[in-house]
């Protein structure tokens, strides 16, 4: 080992493989050498244990690995020969290059991706894993989730909340979440038969009203937005996401649909005369099927006071 480390051109590969695994194409780059001569050190270096190899691809790549033992003497050569080798610096140099080339790629694949998440497949990704990534980061709180249906997104938030009350007006709706939610044996979500415009809530029993696809079912949706701000604390938030405003009228019979969705300006003005503050709205969704279904989220607080 020591007969290795003697070698100037072993010596400089070592430095950089030390600090970054690389491919021989990669070392070729930095260090000015032919390709058979750098295959030839990497070669001896990885019958000494200092080198490990394994596949990318259609790529090799090495990085330094430290045989028993060897640890100090490794890092006192490596140490000294930062500032004996004059070649040291450029070294350095060409590695920033190539690290700094690798992240230009990559930074590429990502803008090319941009604005296709979803659309694409990427393994490993998707709207659901990006849903319990999101759920972790919330606080736990007391979340009423209105018109929760089967109850799905209600048993993603039990996961973090303190306590989630599923209200729904139907009556099946209700006996089949509550059902879901003893088999899977989870105990802080509880469903509430009720009505968006009369909540089976205490006032001020809640921190968080989730209306997810629900305000266009209520007949009087002004009313439903005070209800939920009634069962608010004061400096709890209302998050609601609908439909904007559209022209489908087949929606009525095929998703018993009393709104056709809603502008951002109604919406705005019902959230205001409930009371809420620091409201804010945009459109965040927009269906690639026809008729092309936008949907809108709504965000707004109750005051301290």
């Amino acid at each position: 080992m020591l007969r290795l480390l003697s070698d100037k051109a072993r010596i400089r590969i070592l430095r950089l493989l030390a600090d970054e695994d690389l491919s021989v194409a990669d070392l070729q780059e930095i260090l000015g050498m032919g390709q058979s001569r750098i295959s030839m050190q990497l070669s001896q270096l990885k019958q000494a244990g200092l080198v490990e190899m394994r596949r990318s691809g259609q790529k090799s790549i090495y990085r330094m690995t430290v045989p028993p033992g060897a640890q100090a003497i490794i890092e006192d050569v490596l140490a000294q020969s930062a500032a004996e080798l004059p070649e040291s610096g450029h070294d350095d140099e060409g590695l920033r290059l190539v690290l700094s080339r690798r992240k230009d790629t990559l930074r590429g694949y990502f803008d090319e991706l941009a604005g296709r998440f979803g659309r694409s497949y990427v393994p490993g990704r998707s709207w659901k894993a990006l849903a319990e990534m999101l759920l972790r980061l919330m606080p736990p709180l007391v979340i009423a989730d209105l018109g929760a249906g089967e109850g799905t997104l209600a048993l993603m938030l039990a996961q973090r909340a303190e306590r989630v009350i599923a209200v729904d007006s139907s009556g099946k709706m209700v006996e089949y979440g509550a059902g879901l939610a003893e088999r899977n044996g989870i105990t802080n979500l509880e469903y509430r038969q009720g009505d968006m415009e009369d909540l089976p809530i205490a006032s001020g029993e809640v921190d968080l009203v989730l209306m997810h696809q629900a305000l266009h079912h209520a007949l009087h949706p002004g009313q439903a937005l005070a209800e939920a701000w009634r069962v608010l604390r004061p400096g709890g938030r209302i998050v609601l996401l609908d439909l904007l405003r559209h022209d489908v009228e087949a929606a009525r019979e095929l998703y018993a649909d009393v709104w056709l969705g809603f502008s951002q300006a109604e919406l705005i003005v019902w959230l205001r005369q409930a009371g809420f503050e620091r409201a804010d709205i945009s459109v965040v969704d927009r269906a690639a099927e026809p008729p092309h279904f936008e949907t809108l989220m709504a965000l707004a607080e109750k005051p301290l006071s």
